[in-house]
């Protein structure tokens, strides 16, 4: 796949969606575009059933928290956007063709429309993105949790999610049933309780000197 053929898909969709693409661009030999999610239905359609797009496969379809985006470098202010998206890759087999959908939801109630008839293939990539992110997907046949347990509380991909969880389960041998209890365990930050001052952490100058440079 070149660049140039790249760029022209990039074109090619700003040319057929004029005024629907809030973003495009193309980076490491594969498109991106941003759309509106009342928009996502449509151009889904449009793109998997016109020749010059024949995006029929749905690859992989993932939900993204962006809270605390960037700031693993100290920039607590690097992220203005909103918190979460869903990203649509997609393959277009009879164009060679790579193409990612970025769709932009709401920070407190985090939803867009379902794609499982567009993409059959869709149906347990929203319950897991439902199940893990708690993105609602509008019109899906059968939302509901697919990796964690029914009684299981929050969605544990959520970066505001602890760590230890929120409950914790064992089976009641007296009401013969699993019940689910808070958390018992105490919460904690993991830290080195051994410090070694041996040559595996000294400086290059300091193993000179152990090595007598």
């Amino acid at each position: 796949m070149t660049e140039t053929k790249n760029v022209s898909l990039q074109e090619r969709l700003q040319a057929r969606f004029s005024g629907q693409i809030l973003a495009a661009k193309t980076d490491r030999n594969e498109v991106t575009i941003e759309v509106a999610g009342d928009a996502l239905h449509d151009i889904g359609l449009a793109i998997r059933d016109e020749p010059a797009f024949a995006f029929q496969i749905l690859i992989d379809l993932c939900a993204v928290d962006y809270q605390a985006y960037g700031q693993e470098n100290g920039d607590e202010a690097s992220w203005a956007g909103k918190r979460f998206a869903v990203v649509y890759h997609l393959l277009s087999i009879n164009n060679n063709e790579r193409l990612r959908v970025r769709v932009w939801l709401d920070d407190l109630a985090p939803r867009v429309v379902t794609m499982t008839d567009v993409w059959a293939v869709a149906n347990w990539y929203e319950r897991e993105a439902f199940d893990l992110f708690g993105v609602m997907f509008d019109g899906h046949p059968d939302l509901r949790r697919i990796l964690t347990d029914y009684g299981f509380i929050g969605h544990p991909f959520r970066k505001d999610f602890p760590l230890w969880g929120n409950v914790e389960m064992r089976y009641d041998a007296e009401k013969g049933r699993v019940v689910y209890e808070p958390v018992s365990i105490e919460p904690r930050i993991n830290q080195p309780k051994v410090i070694r001052h041996d040559h595996r952490y000294m400086g290059r100058a300091s193993n000179d000197e152990v090595s007598g440079a």
